[in-house]
């Protein structure tokens, strides 16, 4: 499986031999994770905002690059939907051009401003966005490729909450760069059907958590691989950052808080939502604590196993997708 045997947009922006996206997981995507990614033919990002000091990102960017031994990574770069006093974005783009890095996913808001500085030190930009109308916006100031998530992703969905399926097809007459699709994908028949209607890839972030690459405790993803696709909560709607979680005591805590009050915040929610929270669970395994992001692709967290394998199932799955479809 070495050769790569399929090739458009995507696989030759980033130079893998699928078109298949492991995008940036919080507290989870670190060197070892994307290093595996890249080895099984696909790309990964490591998250930035995982390593919140800069010598420790940096650290993290050469052990990645060494275990790639010259295979594609990048780093994903999730910035505030709004600007922020302190907000330390420029200077964790000026380590990711000051470290060579090639390829960069940005995701939260607009990232015009730091276009220019991408695109000087050579670097190509995939942005993630919850809709076609910012993916529009998004290749008007110059990215070079986009990710549209639906409904069904683990995570922010944003706003609109319009389907994986929608988006792939309505994406195709909108945008005239390279457009990808996350949100519910898990098998590789879902690659092959976005495929056809004029995407050039697809993103994937829940079914991947139960690789074996991913430090996350055992007790954690042996939770996923029990789940189905309706075992997921939308919470935190009422402060207009909806995020679709692991069903859990916490999502349940924050929806009967979110229908009990009016005008709540994001600080009345603090307490339950913290980040920190979920990278206990991930740590000791206890996943009934914490908002844990997971999609509806939870239908095919079937075992725990190396990335490797999920990506060959995944590659197989499409061939016999795409074998059903041929016209002779």
């Amino acid at each position: 499986m070495s050769q790569r045997f399929f090739a458009n947009a995507v696989t030759e922006l980033f130079g893998t031999r699928l078109p298949i996206v492991a995008g940036g997981l919080m507290w989870l995507a670190d060197a070892e994770y994307v290093a595996a990614a890249s080895r099984a033919g696909i790309i990964g990002f490591i998250t930035a905002a995982s390593f919140p000091e800069p010598q420790a990102l940096r650290a993290e960017i050469r052990r990645c690059r060494e275990l790639c031994a010259g295979g594609p990574f990048g780093v994903n770069v999730s910035m505030l939907p709004k600007l922020v006093p302190g907000e330390k974005t420029r200077e964790v783009f000026e380590l990711i051009v000051d470290e060579g890095v090639k390829f960069v996913e940005t995701s939260g808001r607009n990232p015009e401003e730091f276009i220019p500085l991408l695109k000087s030190a050579g670097i190509k930009v995939l942005h993630k966005v919850p809709s076609v109308r910012y993916a529009v916006k998004a290749a008007s100031v110059g990215v070079d490729a986009v990710a549209i998530v639906g409904a069904e992703c683990g995570g922010h969905p944003g706003l609109d909450m319009v389907g994986s399926f929608v988006n792939a097809a309505w994406a195709e007459s909108q945008l005239d760069i390279p457009y990808l699709i996350g949100g519910g994908i898990g098998r590789g028949s879902q690659l092959a059907a976005a495929l056809a209607m004029g995407a050039s890839g697809v993103v994937v972030g829940t079914r991947f958590v139960v690789a074996e690459e991913i430090w996350a405790h055992d007790d954690y993803k042996r939770r996923l691989v029990e789940a189905g696709p309706t075992d997921t909560d939308l919470c935190m709607e009422s402060v207009r950052n909806t995020v679709r979680t692991l069903r859990n005591e916490t999502s349940a805590a924050v929806k009967d808080f979110e229908a009990r009050n009016d005008n709540v915040t994001i600080q009345d929610l603090m307490p339950m939502v913290s980040g920190k929270i979920g990278r206990e669970a991930y740590i000791t395994g206890d996943w009934r604590k914490g908002l844990l992001a997971a999609g509806q692709s939870l239908a095919f967290t079937d075992r725990i196993e190396p990335l490797a394998d999920i990506v060959h199932r995944f590659e197989s799955d499409m061939m016999h997708a795409m074998k059903r479809v041929a016209i002779s």
